[in-house]
């Protein structure tokens, strides 16, 4: 005697949900592998940038203009 029985429209119900779920995380998967080669390639250049044109510390690239401080009182 079953307790309950599934009928045709909560399998196929069932069938989309378990889809759906798949698809989200094969989805997942793909944009994190994309994000991450991304990643990767910004930091090389990141790198190669630095490698082309390494500038000192010590040398800012903008200066202020010299102010006088106001005299207080």
């Amino acid at each position: 005697m079953p307790v309950a029985k599934i009928t045709g429209q909560g399998l196929f119900a069932i069938g989309c949900a378990v889809g759906l779920l798949w698809t989200c995380l094969i989805g997942e998967q793909t944009i994190m592998r994309r994000a991450a080669a991304e990643r990767a390639e910004v930091m090389r250049s990141i790198e190669q940038q630095r490698r082309r044109n390494p500038r000192p510390v010590s040398d800012p690239g903008f200066h202020f203009p010299h102010r006088e401080r106001p005299a207080a009182g």
